[in-house]
């Protein structure tokens, strides 16, 4: 049997005035998703668990089949396992993005710290590319020599784009940061002040004072001095969060005896899938962002089902989207995976004896707050002992009106891989419970 997993990152969302009260999902033209729902099973699942952030760090384990509230530590141990830093047992990783800091009147902050009023002006520094964020860390890493030289075992470690790291190497019994640390994701401050959202907890203290000298080391780099001098954003600060120590998680493989192939361009994802024993492919191309290379993604997963059991195709693009606030893009973004991913793929699999297709954001991006949520999401699952729940197309209406609930989330998996659905309400034995 061949297993495929398609995750349309945050393409779940509430209506929208400016789609006609459609749902981006309900608005985008999807004839292969559609297909998938007339003649299989379709329903809600939920990936975050209440007190976790509803952010693809914990929603993805879910969709990977792993209990949240059991494994995991944090996002930034993910995307150090993803560049294969090994985190020793008293070793912390911290995510550090490159942002921009802007002033209420929207001038870009490039000095001092923050104050009362300034606003989380891009999570991104505008998309700054991995060889300028490079030369930044570096100098940040030497501002963070000279400022704190009491400090020790700290080091910022480059990764893609604006995605960093802050790493600290500890020792038994000396520790400053602990599992009471609270950090507030930037994605999730888009367009709003960053005075109340500082960390809270042990280490806090020493993380704001690192975010806001920041600014100082990065303020007169030749990387910001040229961007701003060609009208683009300067990365003005880092941004400290998700911070936790390394995950213990069961290979997937002794779990659910298949393995898994991973096609992702965002390092959480690669993490996900060294930790859990899956391959990982990088997709030329592949960005992250709106301009991902979507039938590529496609190419390299059919190619991959030839040698893996399951093959997990992850596309960032909508997710992107929600936090612009751009509803076209999300609608377009939609359209791409179900054009360029998942028609070729249902075609590649037309011609493969015993395959199941499932289809299933992590978690909802709202267009109207720009951020992550909580809350429901639809699923579609096909194939091979897969009987079909009756709905003709793939949305949140859609799902609901299927009636068909898993929960909690990381159950999924199972129903995907070994339970069949008779429109009674049972699992077969298997997954999770069918609940109204």
């Amino acid at each position: 049997m061949k297993y495929l997993i398609v995750i349309p990152d945050g393409a779940a969302d509430a209506a929208q005035q400016s789609l006609g009260g459609k749902t981006p999902l309900q608005a985008a033209r999807t004839p292969a998703m559609d297909a998938l729902a007339s003649r299989g099973r379709t329903g809600l699942t939920n990936h975050v668990p209440q007190g976790l952030p509803p952010g693809s760090e914990v929603a993805c384990m879910s969709l990977m089949g792993y209990d949240p509230l059991q494994y995991f530590t944090g996002r930034a141990p993910l995307e150090a396992a993803a560049q294969g830093i090994v985190l020793g047992e008293h070793d912390w990783a911290v995510r550090c993005n490159l942002v921009t800091i802007a002033d209420h009147n929207g001038s870009k902050k490039i000095a001092g710290a923050v104050e009362a009023g300034e606003v989380m002006k891009d999570f991104t520094a505008g998309h700054i590319s991995t060889a300028e964020a490079s030369s930044l860390l570096a100098a940040a890493g030497q501002g963070l020599e000279a400022d704190f030289p009491q400090l020790s075992g700290w080091q910022f470690v480059p990764g893609v784009s604006y995605r960093n790291l802050l790493l600290y190497r500890g020792h038994p019994g000396v520790s400053p940061l602990a599992n009471n640390l609270r950090t507030t994701p930037p994605h999730d401050l888009m367009d709003r002040s960053v005075t109340d959202d500082f960390p809270r907890g042990t280490g806090s203290r020493l993380l704001t004072e690192i975010m806001s000298h920041s600014a100082l080391w990065l303020k007169d780099h030749p990387v910001n001095k040229a961007r701003l001098a060609a009208g683009k954003l300067p990365a003005t600060h880092v941004w400290l969060w998700g911070a936790g120590r390394a995950p213990r998680m069961e290979p997937f493989f002794q779990k659910y005896r298949i393995n898994g192939t991973m096609i992702t361009a965002v390092d959480l994802l690669r993490g996900l899938a060294s930790l859990a024993g899956w391959e990982r492919i990088d997709v030329p191309g592949a960005t992250g962002y709106l301009d991902t290379d979507y039938a590529a993604k496609g190419r390299a997963a059919i190619a991959a089902l030839s040698t893996s059991d399951l093959v997990c195709v992850h596309v960032e693009a909508p997710d992107e989207a929600s936090h612009e606030g751009n509803a076209d893009a999300k609608v377009r973004a939609i359209e791409q995976i179900d054009a360029l991913i998942v028609k070729p793929l249902m075609d590649h699999l037309a011609g493969v004896a015993g395959h199941r297709i499932l289809v299933c954001p992590d978690h909802l991006t709202l267009l109207s707050t720009k951020t992550h949520s909580r809350g429901s999401v639809p699923f579609v699952m096909a194939g091979d002992g897969v009987m079909a729940s009756g709905q003709r197309t793939y949305d949140e209406a859609a799902a609901a009106k299927g009636g068909d609930t898993i929960q909690p989330g990381w159950k999924l998996m199972e129903a995907f891989l070994h339970s069949s659905h008779s429109g009674d309400g049972g699992h077969g034995g298997h997954g999770g419970h069918r609940n109204h």
